[in-house]
């Protein structure tokens, strides 16, 4: 969340992506083969989405672990068939504390640094963006635009949100149109055939280019298990997350599918070249975009924090903070501010839907540690019940403020009192304190073991799991002298 852009700058360029994606197909509708060369029209969307979506996840990185990323996307991009596939691809490594990896029509690849850092080997670099290569290759998005007749990107955006919001039900579906759009949703969810469809072809790209195609599996089992991880750490009875394994869902199932294709296959995997290039790389949130500690959210740049309820996770966007629990779900943003709390407040209820009028019964003013702030509820029937909408917004200065935006079950709006009165700003000192976890490459030394390896990650719980997670290891297997190994350190 590099700088919390205004809703409406943000709609524009969803928008603006919405429109690329439902431009006409080549050929008046027919699908390309798969080694069809990229035509013109799908140049051209991939040309006027990319922008908006670098921005959506935190910006393009630059510098030699990029380089590297991109080198690795466009050996393997080569092996699809496409006609000039190096240079007929951009491949982008974006600074997005997520494990994702996504494709848009024309050739533009993007996997997060986040992803990177799960993976142990560049064979299975490879095998991701080999992945995503054959969602461009084999025309998937625009398959499904033509199969479910979508009109954009966009509404299947929203579609996804929904559910994760409030179970897809009406009420959802406007609010995640309107307003509650994370940026880890603007990719189109692909059918279960077709991510099967593109793991088989990435498996035929990692042997064909003399890769290990065994990677698919390993990089699917890790992101299950970073999966499963994160669903325990954050007191959830599931493992959906908005992220790589729920855009692409159900790596689990798909680990015994893609071990048993690269059967009888064998080729390199590049690890010591691949950890020792991508050594340092941030890991988790950058400070630059806001960090989440436990259950405290804070920016250094921007000078404010604030606190999750008990019981609830945070979840750090490029544009959005959600906070998510049985109990309710929100999120920390802005919108255009005109220096009225109480305009700013009506205004962000008038966004949230164009099917139905959302109005608070009052809007009431308050103080919150030193802050200016408003708020007001409105009930709102949603499918056959009724929810709380919450706006409690905060000024930080004359043309700057900041909003909640919560739901809730009718009559339990105070779910979120004990968020809504921790935001306050930071010291400059309590700012400077705030550095970045980076991955640390090391070699494991004679008589270190998984526990004592542990103990130096940069992290006060669950730090085995997290070690045995970040460097595929599965329960009860050790460590070799010798052996290359990830752990996760404070930066400077």
């Amino acid at each position: 969340m590099p700088s919390f852009k205004s809703l409406a700058a943000a709609s524009t360029a969803m928008a603006s992506f919405a429109l690329a994606g439902c431009a006409a197909l080549p050929g008046g509708g027919n699908i390309p083969d798969s080694n069809t060369p990229i035509t013109q029209s799908e140049a051209q969307i991939g040309a006027e989405a990319h922008p908006q979506l670098l921005a959506e996840f935190g910006g393009a990185m630059s510098g030699s672990q990029a380089q590297y990323v991109e080198q690795v996307g466009k050996t393997i991009a080569v092996q699809s068939g496409l006609g000039n596939a190096r240079d007929s691809f951009t491949v982008s490594l974006v600074n997005s504390p997520v494990n994702n990896a996504f494709a848009i029509p024309g050739g533009y690849i993007y996997t997060t640094r986040q992803l990177v850092t799960l993976m142990n080997n560049e064979a299975e670099l490879a095998g991701v963006l080999g992945h995503e290569v054959a969602h461009v290759a084999l025309r998937h998005s625009q398959r499904r635009q033509a199969a479910a007749q979508r009109n954009s990107l966009l509404g299947a955006a929203g579609a996804i949100l929904s559910s994760v919001l409030l179970g897809g039900n009406p009420l959802g579906q406007q609010l995640g149109q309107a307003a509650l759009q994370g940026s880890q949703m603007l990719t189109l969810k692909f059918s279960r055939s077709q991510e099967l469809e593109a793991d088989t072809a990435g498996i035929q790209y990692l042997n064909s280019a003399g890769y290990d195609p065994r990677a698919m599996a390993t990089v699917l089992a890790s992101l299950a298990a970073q999966n499963a991880l994160d669903a325990r750490l954050q007191g959830r009875d599931d493992a959906r997350l908005p992220e790589w394994a729920s855009t692409h869902p159900d790596p689990a199932s798909r680990v015994q599918t893609a071990l048993s294709q690269a059967q009888g296959m064998s080729g390199v995997t590049n690890r010591d070249t691949f950890l020792s290039r991508i050594d340092g790389l941030t890991y988790g949130d950058d400070p630059k975009q806001g960090i989440v500690e436990g259950r405290q959210f804070i920016h250094p740049d921007l000078r404010l924090a604030f606190t999750a309820p008990q019981g609830f996770y945070m979840v750090n966007g490029t544009r959005a903070v959600t906070i998510n629990g049985q109990s309710g779900k929100a999120q920390f943003t802005l919108a255009p501010y005109n220096g009225n709390l109480q305009t700013y407040v009506n205004s962000v209820f008038s966004g949230l839907s164009e099917q139905q009028q959302i109005r608070p019964s009052s809007i009431q003013t308050t103080t919150v540690n030193g802050l200016p702030a408003a708020y007001g509820t409105a009930r709102v029937n949603n499918g056959n019940s009724q929810v709380d909408v919450t706006v409690f917004a905060y000024e930080f200065s004359n043309d700057r403020a900041y909003h909640f935006l919560a739901l809730t079950p009718a009559g339990q709006s105070g779910t979120f009192n004990s968020l809504f009165s921790s935001v306050r700003r930071i010291s400059a000192q309590e700012a400077a304190n705030v550095v970045p976890r980076v991955l640390d490459v090391i070699t494991v030394s004679s008589g270190d073991t998984v526990a004592s390896l542990s103990r130096r990650m940069a992290y006060p719980s669950a730090q085995e799991e997290r070690f045995r997670v970040l460097n595929g290891l599965q329960s009860g297997e050790g460590v070799r002298a010798g052996q290359k190994v990830k752990i996760v350190v404070r930066g400077s």
